[in-house]
């Protein structure tokens, strides 16, 4: 089986093109998706996140993401903190999920640090969707209601496109003028017939 990763920075449209390879029948795991799960529901992890962040950090019994937001995008060393607990647990999580779908020639990772953290390298080739910084800041603004200021924040802690495609194995421009799905198609049957 093969393993693929695919990334993109905030408001490329990498969840969008994750669908469409979902669409095709592949498996699709949303890292991003999960360690929100896995930081409410499994209890090493969430004692972890306790530990370091205070009782705060699950108000009411539930994760805080606003406090938790707050905090580590304000300091470096508290996001690398979090990244340090929370990494490890998704990348056990995505080989326990990996074992489930061995019957398939390959699935898809879909996360937004994926060359960041190093989990490209648990991976055999990976995909990068790329849009312009504009028309991302432009996407997030519409999609998440929130100021140009706070997607530039989201941003500044993502390794910028130029160095990702240094990495990335396959690169779909979603600039909104090409055809994507013609792409999405050209990079399934590579997976579905080639041996990598």
């Amino acid at each position: 089986m093969i393993k693929v990763g695919i990334t993109g920075g905030i408001g490329s449209g990498k969840t969008y093109v994750s669908k469409m390879f979902e669409a095709l029948g592949v498996p699709v795991y949303y890292a991003d998706e999960r360690a929100k799960e896995l930081m409410q529901n499994n209890e090493e992890l969430r004692a972890a996140i306790i530990a370091n962040f205070g009782e705060e950090a699950y108000a009411g019994g539930s994760l805080n993401r606003e406090f938790l937001a707050q905090v580590v995008f304000q300091n470096a060393d508290l996001l690398a903190k979090l990244n340090s607990l929370v990494h490890p647990a998704v990348a056990k999580d995505t080989e326990e999920w990996n074992k489930l779908h061995q019957d398939k020639t390959y699935t898809i990772k879909e996360a937004a640090l994926l060359f960041e953290t190093g989990s490209n390298k648990q991976l055999d080739k990976t995909i990068l969707v790329h849009a312009d910084e504009e028309e991302r800041i432009l996407r997030v603004m519409q999609r998440d209601h929130v100021s140009k200021d706070k997607v530039m924040s989201r941003i500044q802690h993502q390794m910028k496109d130029i160095e990702k495609m240094q990495f990335a194995d396959f690169i779909i421009n979603n600039d909104g003028k090409r055809e994507i799905e013609k792409m999405v198609h050209k990079i399934h049957s590579y997976f579905s017939y080639a041996m990598v």
